[in-house]
């Protein structure tokens, strides 16, 4: 057996051996793992995973390359990727690059030859945690104490937030939506375009009268990296544009609305992050399977003091998965309805917001 060259240290001591690809460089960040068995592409673009070490459960990644049109950012700002196996000869007549080529122009380490059955029992066992990817000589002493002294950061919002508007237009369109960026994926945008919405993305801390300066049909509030709690600018908007203009959000989008509103937050033991969720529709009693990547949720008896009414379950777990106040236009959902990857069940949230601007629009 051929030497190992990385090893992930985690915060509670254990250590794991294995092979290196991608940046050749130290990390440290928080352990996290998914579960979805495709879209690892969409996963390492995703900037919600800012600073976040995923486990993929699904033991074989980098089968089919990646392909430039299913980038959720242009630049990943994922803090590493763990896996059992990596497959450096891609077999799709799509991709351009391998995940190893992505990964080491983009500054991204990654290590395979892990157990990540064990390492993912631990994190759902004891929860999420620190990380250290390193070099295998690395001493164990000296992991520990870099893992003790880092402080996981409350500024990934503003560093992967636009630094200006930019627009993404589309012929013919109906609406015009301002989306407030706090790590916006492609594939929303790509979703409001496909129904008839120019779109333009501000960043997070764009101000209420800058936003309505484009004279918008609505409001959409992005995913996004970190604590809700830390990302106050755009909590303010809500409170300033509700019941104004209709507001979409979705995962950190649906928390911050929910702090608007004086519900609160926690963050989850490991979070949810894979693409089959289910989740159930509390207007109609049906479930859907869902994409989900969030380590915080909304507390539900929080929601008992606020106008908000819960609107979605998640059946896993019982936690908040939707509300909304239908008398100020304000809904948001937890899980991603746009999926990229996963499942389109709840692609009809679009058209709701299609309605609700249409309704505002004609009133």
């Amino acid at each position: 057996m051929k030497p190992y060259t990385k090893k992930i240290v985690l915060e509670n001591g254990r250590e794991f051996y294995g092979y290196g690809f991608g940046a050749d460089r130290e990390t440290i960040n928080e352990i996290v793992f998914n579960t979805s068995m495709v879209g690892y592409q969409e996963i390492v673009s995703d900037p919600s995973y800012t600073d976040q070490t995923v486990v993929m459960t699904y033991p074989l990644i980098g089968n089919y390359g990646t392909a430039e049109e299913d980038y959720e950012t242009k630049f990943p700002t994922i803090g590493g990727m763990i896996v059992r196996e990596y497959n450096d000869i891609p077999s799709n007549f799509r991709y351009t690059r391998t995940l190893n080529e992505v990964f080491e122009e983009m500054g991204i380490p990654g290590v395979w030859g892990i157990d990540t059955r064990a390492l993912t029992r631990i994190i759902r066992d004891e929860g999420s945690q620190k990380v250290m990817i390193a070099d295998a000589a690395t001493p164990h002493d000296e992991a520990m104490a870099r893992l003790a002294a880092y402080e996981l950061p409350h500024d990934m919002v503003a560093r992967v937030s636009c630094k200006k508007r930019w627009f993404s237009r589309t012929p013919n369109h109906r609406f015009d939506v301002v989306a407030v960026d706090c790590g916006i994926k492609y594939n929303i945008i790509r979703c409001l375009n496909a129904k008839g919405c120019n779109v333009t993305v501000v960043p997070y801390d764009a101000s209420v009268e800058e936003i309505l300066a484009f004279r918008p049909d609505g409001i959409f509030l992005s995913n996004g990296p970190g604590d809700p709690v830390d990302v106050e600018p755009v909590i303010e908007k809500v409170r300033a544009l509700k019941g104004r203009l209709p507001i979409f959000g979705i995962c950190m989008g649906h928390q911050m609305v929910a702090l608007a509103y004086g519900a609160r937050t926690f963050k989850m033991k490991f979070g949810h992050r894979g693409g089959n969720h289910p989740v159930k529709r509390l207007e109609t009693g049906k479930i859907e399977i869902t994409s989900q990547n969030h380590s915080y949720a909304v507390d539900i008896d929080s929601l008992k003091d606020t106008p908000l009414r819960l609107t979605h379950v998640n059946l896993l777990d019982n936690t908040a998965e939707g509300v909304e106040c239908p008398e100020e236009m304000v809904f948001s959902v937890q899980y991603h309805p746009e999926s990229a990857p996963g499942p389109q069940d709840s692609a009809y949230l679009f058209d709701k917001f299609i309605k609700m601007m249409e309704e505002h629009k004609n009133a």
